[in-house]
């Protein structure tokens, strides 16, 4: 089964412009059905991604005008309300770079096209300031590990932490990665991403499926020599490697609570933990991935821990799907919640909504609307996330439209 998932989808698109909101709820979106006013919540996450990595959402490409950079936002914001959504899920340190004047690391490239180059205005208190304005939560989006989507450290800019510490960086995969097995990396990542949580008035921190890479067929990770002098104590490197993702998780998790208790953490994984079949307590799956075995990342542990406040499976599957089914997906992750205080959402792959190239369930406009009313079966599900803007303002198959003619009759509050 392939990924699926949002690393696989890297293909540059235009990105919002103020008269791309014009029209947004065209053909009666605003009316809902009978059944959905009657269920429609007051307080639910109502949640859109917004990626900067190689300019998939905003900006639309590197190198624009401030103005112009400003105005596209300020129009992915409008679209959001528009849409009666309430976050707005936004990268801001895509690839170990910033989208604010970072004290650690340099501006990113996708702002100006070369890194470390200032765009002359500061991304995320413009972003921050505008959402609030609308009565948007804004959440940082980070990746903790990915340094670049290449493998020259020359191409980084020169004041680059991975320039500084070449011994922090493991190459693979045709990309560059920082390496979680070295404390002083772990550390390092946290202090650049809370950087950003110190300084501005962030609603949440968020962080993706990226942790160890992906695995890539013929290829190893050469963690080695951390291995050798911190693995001491486990019984193989994969215990090990997991160990260190729960370090980060669970040390970021904690020093936001102890500085910024309002702000919540939030982490958005591949759906699938473990298939039933390598653990009785796993999903009914047969995925090609398991977060547990392959990227090392106990995302069921995180919550049975409560190191974290929400959790967002990317459930990036039509319902029916044979080795990953939506209809499985949720209710297994209702379970996991289940008696914790960690709040569940689902993540929705509204790309795939109309794309010639998926399966004959996602050229039905109404297949999002449906995963929206299958999860409404489970309590513990408090909204949904989409990914990722540019469909949400394009909505090229109406899938959007339908969800919120069906599901959004209202705006509703965040959760806090």
């Amino acid at each position: 089964m392939g990924r699926m998932t949002r690393r696989r989808f890297t293909v540059a698109t235009a990105g919002a412009t103020a008269g791309a909101v014009t029209g947004l709820l065209a053909g009666g979106a605003a009316a809902a059905a009978p059944e959905a006013a009657g269920r429609a919540r007051t307080t639910e996450f109502r949640g859109v991604w917004a990626a900067t990595v190689v300019n998939v959402d905003w900006p639309s490409r590197p190198g624009l005008p401030p103005r112009q950079q400003r105005a596209e936002l300020l129009a992915l914001f409008d679209a959001a309300v528009a849409r009666r959504l309430n976050v707005v899920l936004l990268q801001v340190r895509p690839t170990a770079d910033a989208f604010w004047p970072s004290r650690y690391e340099p501006w990113s490239e996708y702002l100006t096209g070369t890194q470390g180059r200032s765009p002359g205005w500061d991304p995320l208190a413009f972003a921050v300031r505008e959402a609030h304005r609308r009565r948007l939560q804004l959440h940082g989006w980070f990746n903790p590990y990915r340094v670049a989507n290449h493998t020259d450290p020359g191409r980084l800019a020169p004041s680059h932490p991975a320039r500084r510490h070449p011994h922090w960086v493991v190459p693979y995969g045709g990309k560059l990665y920082y390496n979680p097995g070295l404390p002083e990396v772990r550390r390092f990542v946290q202090d650049a991403m809370l950087d950003a949580v110190w300084r501005y008035d962030l609603d949440g921190v968020h962080f993706d499926d990226y942790f160890y890479p992906y695995p890539v067929t013929g290829q190893d990770f050469d963690d080695a020599a951390a291995y050798r002098r911190y693995g001491h104590g486990f019984p193989d490197r994969a215990a090990w490697r997991r160990d260190n993702t729960d370090r980060l998780v669970r040390d970021i998790g904690r020093r936001i609570a102890e500085r910024k208790a309002h702000v919540r953490f939030g982490i958005s994984p591949f759906a699938v933990w473990r298939n039933r079949a390598t653990d009785p307590r796993g999903s009914d799956t047969r995925a090609g991935v398991q977060t547990y075995d392959d990227l090392y990342a106990d995302t069921l542990g995180w919550v049975r821990k409560g190191w974290i406040d929400y959790i967002v499976p990317q459930c990036y599957w039509h319902i029916g799907f044979p080795a990953a089914d939506y209809a499985r997906l949720v209710p297994w992750w209702a379970e996991a919640v289940r008696g914790t205080k960690v709040r569940l959402y689902i993540g929705e792959a509204l790309y795939r909504a109309g794309d010639p190239t998926q399966p004959a369930p996602w050229q039905d406009p109404a297949e999002l609307s449906r995963h929206l009313t299958l999860a409404g079966r489970y309590r513990e599900v408090r909204g949904h996330a989409f990914f990722s803007a540019t469909q949400m303002i394009k909505d090229p198959a109406g899938a959007m439209a339908r969800v919120v003619r069906d599901h959004y009759p209202h705006p509703a509050r965040p959760p806090r």
